[in-house]
């Protein structure tokens, strides 16, 4: 059924670009079906930016938390090579751009992760910090948003600090999603900002062992369903 899926997909997002709809909500899709049946799919996130040439942020958000990535769904061996001064200065504006115009924040305070341990130690365990990630939040400094030095990512998620900031933002994919989904499971809800549309969908995927056995839940589809609503 993958090609039916991605043509839902589309017709979806057709009518969101032209204004007959007022936000999506998408349930789990499997990846790994998509791509067996011959399509290059990477995840909704990036399939939805392709048509309007958008440059999309995944943030998962839940009432304790927002997370948003750099990197979405890339291997590991990957993620270094696609960190960019520019990608993140882009990807830090539309952040708090959201959060300002979406989430009504006047100020928003957003926690910027390293991407090595302990944030690089001062360039002895990688100069990503240094070379790439400081001077991207220099930059977004000069346009007037608030944002951390560049933190470890193994302390950027205490309490304490957290209260201090309205989103952090992490690297890649592993290093902030676990975070989250360990404290709101089910509670959370995928928001991707870049786009045209409001789009929101579930915080897990589609669970087939769970099919027929009455112990799914849709906890997670309704958040999705009332955050669309606020952001509208």
């Amino acid at each position: 059924n993958s090609a039916y899926v991605l043509e839902c997909l589309d017709l979806a997002a057709q009518l969101c670009r032209e204004q007959q709809a007022d936000a999506l909500i998408t349930c789990p899709i499997h990846k790994g079906i998509i791509n067996d049946a011959g399509y290059a799919f990477r995840g909704h996130t990036e399939y939805l930016a392709a048509p309007t040439n958008s440059q999309p942020v995944m943030m998962l958000a839940s009432e304790r938390m927002r997370v948003a990535l750099a990197t979405t769904h890339l291997p590991l061996r990957d993620i270094a090579d696609s960190i960019t001064q520019d990608m993140l200065v882009e990807k830090l504006s539309i952040t708090n751009a959201f959060l300002h115009q979406r989430c009504r924040l006047a100020t928003p305070r957003i926690l910027v992760c390293g991407l090595n341990p302990h944030a690089g130690e001062d360039g002895h365990l990688g100069r990503e910090e240094i070379d790439i990630i400081q001077p991207a939040v220099e930059r977004c400094r000069e346009q007037g948003i608030e944002l951390s030095d560049a933190t470890p990512a193994d302390t950027a998620f205490n309490p304490e600090r957290l209260a201090q900031w309205d989103a952090v933002f992490a690297m890649y994919h592993d290093q902030g999603l676990p975070v989250i989904k360990h404290s709101s499971f089910g509670t959370a809800v995928n928001i991707t900002m870049g786009l045209p549309f409001v789009r929101t969908s579930v915080d897990h995927g589609t669970a087939l062992e769970l099919v027929g056995s009455g112990k799914a839940s849709a906890n997670s589809l309704r958040y999705a369903v009332s955050t669309a609503l606020s952001l509208i």
